[in-house]
């Protein structure tokens, strides 16, 4: 199966999700409300990494818990464990095989700690050292760029944060696989985005809030599949220093829908734009932003900011893709990498 099918199967996964996890989530969040955990802490690698910051919005912003990233070599290298106290312990990983992410999980429930284990392997060596499990019944993904496997991971995260709050906040969830369907059609016009970027070496992507994680993760796509030297920022981090790397033609790629970070990112946009003369693909439902992009790609102006990671993340697929075959590269193999990694 080639990434492409994968990236097209990722409305279908969103639905089966939905259909069939929603009273695993709902059990495990009962559990998890009479534990009454005092902070989550997440441990993950890589793309499942960029999942896990955006556990730290989700579930900071609906059931304000406090997420912390796990540090994984303090246990695997350094032979210490943390502890863990009254924390929810959840480990992120597409195979559930790294051995010093698993290392994580097994050292917080030797102390009693709640663990929880999303991946996509039921049977993996994370998903029984972990006291729960949730899998995200995505199907084989035999590309070695994640896909289907990172959105389905922000799904499950965003059903247990919507579970957690006690809010209405699960009735947004039913609109995602169609919200996905039509990020799907921009295969074309990313083609041609594409096209223009045939030389690409290096860009900057930013995004702020929940979007920062859509940010690393476009930017990890780049580097993987198309050897771009492809940095990611939070915006607010970003004028903060690595500003002064801007000049006249540079490719900046900014994540900026509505919401609550609409108008920082709109005035990052207006100065890189119009006063640096940046060359700017902007990634927006609002159209005013577009156009003041270079590029632009639309999103769907249905999905409420905090699910819009799910979706905002497809075109950044596409289009890491899109770059890769422009230069001439095979996104099917990627040099140096493969599919599991293992870190000790």
């Amino acid at each position: 199966m080639a990434l492409i099918d994968e990236i097209r199967e990722q409305p279908a996964v969103a639905a089966r999700l939905l259909a069939e996890a929603g009273p695993e989530v709902a059990e495990l969040c009962r559990t998890i409300k009479a534990a009454d955990p005092s902070h989550v802490v997440v441990a993950a690698r890589g793309t499942s990494d960029h999942a896990a910051i955006y556990a730290q919005y989700a579930m900071g912003v609906l059931p304000r818990l406090s997420v912390g990233l796990a540090t994984p070599s303090v246990h695997s290298l350094y032979g210490a464990s943390p502890d863990y106290g009254r924390a929810l312990v959840i480990g992120i990983s597409q195979s559930g095989a790294s051995p010093d992410v698993v290392g994580v999980i097994h050292a917080a429930r030797a102390q009693g700690a709640l663990t929880l284990a999303i991946t996509n392997t039921p049977g993996s060596d994370m998903a029984q050292a972990a006291e729960h499990h949730i899998a995200l019944r995505a199907g084989a993904e035999r590309a070695v760029a994640a896909t289907k496997t990172y959105t389905a991971t922000l799904l499950v995260l965003a059903m247990i944060a919507a579970e957690l709050a006690d809010t209405d906040a699960s009735a947004d969830l039913a609109g995602l696989p169609e919200a996905l369907a039509d990020v799907l059609d921009l295969d074309d016009e990313t083609a041609r985005i594409a096209a223009d970027m045939s030389d690409l070496d290096r860009c900057v992507i930013l995004g702020r809030g929940y979007h920062y994680a859509t940010a690393r993760e476009w930017a990890l796509k780049l580097k993987e599949l198309s050897y771009t030297l492809a940095d990611p920022y939070s915006s607010a981090d970003f004028i903060h220093g690595p500003l002064a790397l801007i000049e006249a033609g540079f490719p900046t790629f900014c994540v900026a829908p509505s919401g609550a970070t609409e108008a920082d990112m709109e005035a990052v946009i207006e100065r890189l734009g119009d006063q640096l003369e940046a060359r700017l693909l902007i990634v927006s439902d609002s159209q005013s932003l577009r156009r003041r992009g270079t590029w632009s790609l639309p999103l769907p102006a249905s999905v409420p900011e905090w699910l819009m990671p799910i979706v905002s993340i497809v075109p950044g697929q596409l289009h890491a893709r899109h770059v890769t075959m422009a230069k001439g590269g095979d996104p099917e193999q990627p040099r140096s990498i493969r599919k599991v990694t293992l870190t000790n």
